[in-house]
């Protein structure tokens, strides 16, 4: 099969001539010296022996905001970026961190009842135009060599996740709810239609397969806040993309335990990037026996065990996962984000063992040992 088969084959349910193997390289590949990036992340992919999942490289769709001034200023390590309106203006904080070498949002701009309405003009005054060209040229470039996932979204997540993350954080935001929901829901209805106006343009596309960044948690958000809030959107996105033949994966990188079964009721294909503990908490084991038919998982290895383990435990792990999800919808994959060390030599190794004939069922000692992502107790 071509990776592209393979991995559509295994979103679909469908047979497969073995497991498909799809590193993700965030991180990983920011920090690559330059002579190894050269060559992109597809012929990198297609070097090492996996099945290029490309995450997140296209879009049908092009965000334009109107009506209002974007101002930047820095200090020291931080960035204040002020977003003004006429109804009232919006101030993001930037913090550099010098050890991780990347930017962190360190003040949300959304706090008050007027920032909600601000919120909301913004979004109505965006505007969604079709991209379709250039995301169909990028699917016929890319042919049987991979599968491309394209965004979906104004803010490449849904309306009520882009409020928890970005706009207002997971405090504020219950905040407001408590005392002016009316006037959050009112925002948030605007920002879902015009979510869905990305969604419209995309099903136009050539595109068979959309991804959004939700980085579902319940670190950051209740099971009863993702069932009124975001399944409702989620649904309306899968039943159009459904409609139309495309496929619906959710990105998903945190604490799932408690909300896989409502997400399991959600018009989804995929969860993407599913994780054991530290990162997630969850085995794949557990996870797939909560999994409904219709819907599969991407994901297994543990980032801090990927970047931590030896040869052997990688091994065993792997391994693993080849038996407990032989027959079910997977894709292996390191969960979520790839650390900068981890060695080349890993990549090849899970290479060989997904194109290995023989898989050896692990003891049940190597199985609890490596279930939870490398706890070595």
């Amino acid at each position: 099969m071509t990776p592209k088969q393979r991995l559509l084959n295994a979103i679909r349910g469908e047979e497969t001539d073995r497991t498909p193997w799809s590193p993700f390289l965030a991180y990983y590949w920011e920090h690559l010296p330059p002579e190894e990036s050269a060559c992109g992340q597809l012929r990198y992919l297609q070097k090492m022996g996996a099945d290029p999942l490309l995450r997140g490289f296209n879009q049908a769709y092009r965000i334009e905001q109107k009506n209002v001034t974007v101002s930047e200023r820095r200090e020291g390590n931080q960035v204040f970026r002020v977003f003004e309106t006429k109804v009232g203006n919006l101030t993001e904080v930037q913090t550099y961190s010098e050890a991780g070498r990347t930017w962190f949002l360190t003040g949300h701009p959304v706090e008050t009842e007027e920032d909600f309405k601000a919120l909301q003009y913004m979004h109505e005054n965006m505007t969604v135009t079709e991209e379709i060209a250039a995301c169909d040229r990028m699917e016929r470039e890319l042919g049987e060599s991979a599968l491309c996932l394209s965004l979906l979204g104004v803010h490449s997540k849904t309306s009520f996740q882009s409020l928890v993350e970005h706009w207002c954080g997971t405090e504020n935001l219950i905040y407001a709810l408590y005392d002016f929901p009316e006037v959050v829901e009112e925002c948030l209805a605007v920002m879902q239609a015009k979510d869905m106006e990305t969604v419209r343009a995309s099903v136009e596309s050539t595109a068979e397969a959309f991804i959004f960044w939700e980085d579902s948690s319940t670190t950051n958000i209740s099971p009863d806040l993702f069932n009124r809030y975001t399944a409702p959107e989620l649904n309306e996105w899968g039943r159009l993309l459904h409609a139309n033949g495309k496929l619906l994966i959710h990105h998903a990188c945190g604490h799932l335990k408690d909300l896989i079964p409502r997400m399991c009721e959600t018009e989804i294909d995929m969860i993407e990037s599913i994780s054991p503990p530290p990162t997630g908490n969850i085995d794949m084991q557990d996870a797939a026996a909560l999994m409904p038919d219709k819907i599969g998982l991407i994901g297994g290895i543990e980032p801090a065990f990927f970047l931590k383990c030896s040869m052997e435990e990688l091994e065993a792990r792997v391994r693993y996962l080849l038996e407990i999800m032989k027959g079910k919808r997977f894709v292996l994959a390191n969960s979520d984000s790839c650390p900068p060390g981890v060695s080349y030599e890993k990549f090849l190794l899970v290479s060989d063992l997904v194109r290995s004939e023989t898989i050896t069922i692990p003891t049940p000692r190597e199985v609890r040992s490596f279930s939870s992502g490398g706890d070595r107790r």
